[in-house]
């Protein structure tokens, strides 16, 4: 399930990118590409809850690293929302790139 989630992750931030990247040139496919990237927040929170159900005792990083992961998750979406209204996304790139480095440090730190 480890490298389910991983890979999950990979292709997400991939397809993170390449939105943003057409939304940027007003493609008209950078909706659908929001919305198979929805379809795996989806899959890496479902691996995700199945690798924490599969601890016995939940250490208190691991919680920690759920929430990081969803605030990176929220600042993924709220980036591609934002940015397809036309308002400023500083706040949110300097939220992700925070929440996306601690939770790589919590990832590599924790056994799982």
């Amino acid at each position: 399930m480890t490298h389910a989630h991983i890979t999950a992750w990979v292709v997400a931030l991939i397809l993170f990118f390449v939105t943003v990247s057409m939304q940027r040139s007003n493609s008209p496919k950078a909706r659908m590409m929001q919305m198979i990237l929805r379809l795996f927040y989806l899959i890496i929170i479902g691996t995700g809850a199945l690798l924490l159900h599969s601890i016995a005792s939940i250490p208190p990083l691991y919680i920690v690293k759920v929430i990081v992961g969803v605030w990176v998750i929220g600042a993924m979406e709220m980036i591609l929302v934002r940015a397809a209204k036309g308002k400023n996304t500083n706040m949110f790139w300097i939220q992700f790139v925070i929440a996306f480095i601690v939770v790589l440090y919590l990832g590599f730190k924790l056994p799982l």
